[in-house]
């Protein structure tokens, strides 16, 4: 990797390949499955930003505020085999599992996350189940195609934002994990490749006014009062930026 790959590798990076049968059978089992979506944190999202829990404190699939806890399966997961089956060979030290599903035309504004937890050594996997070329995470001054295929490490600590500009739904299963050897031998080669991250270049405000933004007087009070994440408009990434409990 060149050098700025290799510093945008230290927030976002692919680890190792998912079996592509396997993880078919994870992508219908989150299509199909009834899942108690709920639309939380919403002062961090311009709307369609949804999670279910597939672990976590109180097994109960609709509890999605993340938090320290030693993770137990939810109901839905019972419901999810092959994923259920995916979680226990990887064999992490899982904080909450879920999945999330950003819809067409939606944005999570930039933010941090884990402020509020325990200072111990944590990460946020991703494994994109259900994706398109639309859809973007923002960091480090670039934007980043999370394809399918890989598991992907976030380091949600830096500012990052996420959008999904023209759909279908975006949909990750996303874990966070403690760290211990078996997350260590999982990220142990991480890799980016120069494929899936383009740097953001200055932004041409003449052409972001043709484009079919929300007006800002209907995005959320509490938001940064910045148009949605730099990866959709061309800009580099905002300051200052929300301190989210733990979104994307």
């Amino acid at each position: 990797m060149d050098s700025t790959l290799t510093a945008l590798a230290g927030q976002i990076a692919q680890l190792d390949a998912v079996d592509s049968a396997h993880l078919e059978r994870m992508r219908h089992e989150a299509l199909t499955v009834q899942a108690p979506w709920k639309a939380e944190y919403g002062a961090y999202q311009s709307g369609g930003w949804w999670t279910t829990s597939l672990m976590n404190a109180s097994g109960d699939a609709a509890d999605v505020t993340i938090g320290d806890c030693a993770a137990r399966p939810t109901d839905l997961l019972g419901r999810m085999p092959a994923t259920a089956a995916f979680l226990a060979d990887l064999g992490l030290d899982f904080m909450w599992v879920r999945l999330a599903r950003l819809e067409g035309n939606a944005f999570l504004w930039e933010h941090r996350d884990y402020d509020e937890l325990d200072q111990v050594e944590r990460h946020r996997l991703h494994v994109p189940l259900h994706t398109n070329r639309s859809a973007f995470l923002v960091t480090g001054g670039s934007k980043v195609h999370m394809a399918g295929g890989r598991i992907w490490r976030l380091t949600p600590t830096y500012v990052h934002g996420v959008c999904n500009l023209l759909g279908p739904d975006r949909i990750h299963l996303i874990a966070d994990v403690y760290a211990d050897d078996a997350y260590r031998h999982l990220a142990r080669r991480p890799a980016l490749s120069p494929v899936v991250a383009e740097p953001l270049p200055v932004a041409d405000r003449t052409a972001l006014a043709a484009r079919r933004w929300r007006a800002p007087a209907t995005w959320p009070p509490s938001a940064t009062r910045r148009r949605p994440s730099g990866c959709c408009f061309g800009s580099s990434t905002p300051t200052p930026c929300r301190r989210a409990r733990s979104t994307t």
